[in-house]
């Protein structure tokens, strides 16, 4: 870094550069989450097709060569000389930032992809993309590399339909790993299919040779159903409600017996897992519809002053798609949160027509007004509970664990807590972490699988109770998230097989005793190096870690006639603190993974097939994936 500042340092980047030069603030980032945006980028636009009414059928397929195809039968792009740039409207849209149909309502009433900048940033960030347009009864086609186009749009003759086929292989100086997830691919298609109702959807996989079709007449109904899953609703009949009033809204909703709920939310068929104003608005417009309706009838037993939010939403399912026009705006380009202020507009509809249902089908009603009425006597009963342990415990000083080493600074805020595996590991994150803001917990060995263990196992449990205690938030019903005494929760475990088990038995006990912590983005996954690469000798002698055996292959790729010399880590125990400090704990240096739930269903049965009791479906899961298997640490 230089002292000066001067009008050389500025620098001008034309086309794509800027996508290339920056790709995480595009995509999100560059693994597995980014590389999966570009798959949503172009599929989107498909499915933007579809919403307005132009395509039926959707084919994506995983390609045997690592690329992606996702083919539609709607319009096709237009191939016309566009005025503005002297380029073909094909080039044009994938080689220009914010050039696209849909920043106005004249080609597409509602859209997922509304900035121009999709496919436009698939096309920078792949190795090479092959688009093919059916329009006209000709299909036109051109190729492209890193955001180049390397050949003409060239007319290759008849066409028996209309449509867009885009193929497009990731490109690996930008991605890490360029493998694609199958089974999150699958899911997204199959939410599509959901919210799309009739939309046929079909996914190929050339490396097994399968096919799989999706297409679902009941559209966000049958969702519902499937989100439900084995637990019990309390009403047969789930609650529907769809409507076209300034803007277009579908609901679909159902209380079960289970005291954990999901609602998940969509605009314009993209997933909205941070929410954003139409979920606010939904769960507004639901509580103050139950809360009239009790008030009307006198529901509320004695000693039960009001319902609250959180009463009313334990055991809901929800499914809500809201359909905007206009000016969206989203927060980034990922589109993981609304703030389009138009979906305000979602209360005042789900309440009326709500209350309205509530009052027509009072057998319905009266069945989740019970649900709703003993969550709120559970709620109550529990904080009197709290409240008397608070009272007993109010003179007494806060117990922490003997093995914590805790951190200087008292904040929650900038503070971090180290989870890792044993004394060794222990005592080198001590050394290496920074005492001001760093607190370090250690653990001995494998700690309890939740999944499968009593009430009584779990609160006998000293690993579990030591981690409890340093969070200071109890857990379960008794969890007080204002207690939290760290910002980040740091689960830092060898990267061999052993660790990433202990990691695994972490994660399922915070998945679920701890849950909030995820939601509001407290907790991260450390990743330490693998090997560390010793390249020459002497003076120019130079260290290079990697973190998987694929990344090390690649590494040693580039580095041919050198003298290399390689030390795989057997644990986070042996690493001096200086290479700890730098490769895992130093925020300026180290990598970390933030845990999130991008699908509240899925990740609750991954964690049930993986840790339950039932040794069946992990079997099944076994003999199913055991072909993807690439690295096995044995």
């Amino acid at each position: 870094m230089s002292a000066s500042y001067t009008v050389k340092d500025i620098q001008v980047l034309k086309g794509l550069e800027a996508v290339r030069k920056r790709p995480g603030m595009y995509i999100g980032g560059t693994g597995s989450d980014g590389l999966h945006q570009l798959v949503w980028e172009i599929l989107d636009n498909a499915v933007d097709e579809a919403l307005n009414g132009y395509c039926t059928r959707i084919e994506l397929t995983i390609r045997a060569d690592g690329s992606i195809s996702v083919d539609d039968n709607g319009r096709g792009i237009p191939v016309e000389k566009h005025p503005a740039t002297g380029k073909n409207t094909v080039e044009t849209i994938l080689c220009n930032l914010h050039a696209g149909g849909k920043f106005d309502d004249y080609a597409y009433k509602v859209a997922g992809g509304l900035h121009g900048v999709g496919a436009a940033v698939v096309n920078a960030l792949s190795e090479e993309l092959v688009v093919a347009v059916m329009r006209g009864g000709r299909v036109y086609s051109q190729t492209f590399s890193r955001g180049i186009p390397s050949s003409k749009l060239k007319n290759l003759g008849e066409a028996e339909r209309s449509g867009t086929k885009v193929t497009f292989r990731p490109d690996p100086e930008i991605f890490p790993d360029i493998s694609f997830s199958k089974d999150k691919i699958r899911e997204r298609l199959e939410t599509k299919a959901f919210l799309i109702a009739g939309l046929e959807i079909v996914m190929k996989d050339e490396s097994d040779d399968s096919l799989e079709t999706f297409v679902y007449p009941g559209g966000i109904t049958d969702f519902l159903t499937k989100l439900a899953g084995q637990a019990p609703m309390i009403d047969a009949q789930p609650f529907h409600f769809r409507c076209e009033n300034g803007l277009r809204l579908e609901l679909a909703m159902a209380w079960t017996e289970e005291t954990s709920g999901r609602i998940l939310s969509f605009v314009n068929s993209i997933p909205t897992p941070a929410g954003g104003t139409h979920d606010a608005a939904f769960r507004s417009g639901i509580t103050k519809a139950v809360r009239t309706y009790i008030e009307k009838r006198n529901g509320l037993p004695k000693g039960i002053k009001s319902v609250s939010a959180e009463d009313v939403r334990e055991g809901l399912v929800a499914v809500i798609s809201v359909y905007l026009q206009g000016n969206l705006e989203f927060q980034g380009q990922t589109k993981e949160r609304l703030n389009s202020r138009e979906a305000s507009q979602v209360e005042p509809l789900v309440r009326n027509a709500f209350e309205t249902w509530l009052h027509q089908n009072p057998t319905q009603a009266g069945a989740i007004m019970s649900r709703v009425v003993l969550a709120a006597q559970a709620r109550t009963a529990s904080r009197a509970a709290r409240d008397e342990v608070t009272r007993k415990a109010a003179t007494r000083r806060l117990t922490l664990p003997g093995k914590l080493a805790d951190c200087s600074i008292s904040s929650r805020d900038g503070s971090e807590l180290f989870i890792v595996e044993g004394d060794s590991a222990g005592g080198s994150s001590k050394q290496a972490r920074d005492r001001r803001f760093q607190a370090i917990l250690p653990l001995r060995g494998k700690i309890l699988n939740v999944e499968q263990a009593s009430a009584d196992k779990l609160k006998a449990n000293k690993e579990i109770q030591s981690l409890v205690q340093s969070l200071g938030t109890g857990m379960g019903k008794q969890f007080d998230y204002s207690r939290l005494r760290y910002g980040k929760i740091i689960i830092n475990t060898d990267a061999d097989v052993d660790g990433h088990h202990i990691a695994t038995l972490l994660l399922t006990f915070f998945y679920r005793f701890l849950p909030e912590l995820i939601h509001r983005g407290h907790l991260y996954l450390a990743v330490p190096p693998l090997y560390r690469l010793s390249i020459g000798s002497g003076k120019k002698a130079r260290t290079q870690y990697v973190f998987s055996d694929e990344e090390k292959n690649r590494a040693l790729k580039g580095l041919n006639g050198k003298e290399v010399d390689i030390q795989r880590f057997k644990g986070l125990g042996e690493m001096d603190a200086q290479t700890l400090k730098s490769t895992t704990m130093d925020p300026a240096t180290r990598r970390m993974l933030k845990v999130g739930i991008e699908n509240e269903a899925t990740a609750d049965d991954v964690f049930d097939t993986l840790m339950g009791k039932d040794v069946r479906k992990r079997f099944t899961f076994i003999k199913t994936h055991a072909r993807e298997v690439r690295d096995l640490d044995i």
